[in-house]
């Protein structure tokens, strides 16, 4: 397929982001999720139609712009909504971008993944184009990752699995909600499961936050998790010590 029938829909852009992927990065965020994650701080990117169409060429080109300040091992990322619903185009993207020497960084909740075709294939090429996959982990436990998101994990797991047997670098991230995501047993069982995977090379804890509540209220719906607070400091260092993310220095190390 040529890249100028490839369309990607993409809400916005960041210029210099510093925490999606090593270095600086040019992030794209694309339109379309089906997960319904209760903390979600993007709702807005849920619907699959919307955003800036544009093809993988032209949003390279809009990106490279600014590889001046990449350096090292900053480069592109590619976030959501759910990037892997985009997969042909984020495929492409990459194909220029390594083309260019250009560090390719994948930020997925994983959701989408599938060992059945035609995904699959389609995922084996993606993989030959990415350097890392930023992979959320959003509960190890099934039942209640339904009930936070709507779906199971069970494929995402299957992913990180596959990552990890594949040689493909991987950071795992894991959203800190207390009262949903903080249990001592299941994040032991989220360590147990990250520390069976070969390529983790950072394992991060995302402190919940409310600042995309707001969004929630603009597209009318109700936000579930209006009575959390955001973790205390305790709670932080807490799960950062059953988790031993500090196993987990950083990139390439």
């Amino acid at each position: 397929m040529s890249d100028n029938k490839i369309l990607g829909r993409v809400h916005s852009v960041e210029s210099f982001g510093s925490v999606d992927g090593p270095g600086l990065r040019y992030i794209f965020f694309l339109q379309g999720c089906h997960m319904r994650c209760k903390y979600c701080h993007n709702p807005e990117t849920w619907a699959m139609e919307g955003g800036e169409l544009m093809t993988p060429s032209q949003a390279f080109d809009k990106a490279y712009r600014y590889h001046t300040y990449w350096k090292n091992n900053g480069g592109i990322t590619v976030s959501g909504g759910e990037a892997l619903l985009q997969i042909d185009f984020v495929t492409e993207l990459f194909r220029i971008a390594k083309a260019k020497g250009v560090n390719t960084t994948l930020d997925t909740s994983g959701h989408p993944f599938t060992m059945e075709e035609p995904f699959f294939s389609k995922f084996n090429e993606l993989m030959k184009v990415t350097d890392l996959f930023m992979l959320d982990i959003k509960q190890i436990n099934d039942d209640k990752h339904k009930n936070l998101t709507g779906w199971t994990n069970s494929n995402i797991l299957s992913m990180a699995k596959y990552l990890s047997d594949n040689g493909k670098d991987m950071w795992i991230r894991h959203v800190l909600v207390p009262g949903i995501t903080d249990e001592d047993k299941d994040m032991e069982e989220l360590r147990d499961f990250v520390k069976s995977l070969k390529t983790v090379k950072r394992f991060e804890v995302l402190p919940y936050h409310t600042l995309g509540v707001f969004k929630w209220e603009n597209i009318g719906v109700e936000y579930a998790l209006s009575d959390v607070r955001p973790p205390s400091k305790e709670l932080i260092e807490k799960a950062n010590k059953v988790l031993e993310t500090e196993n987990y220095k950083g990139y390439l190390e």
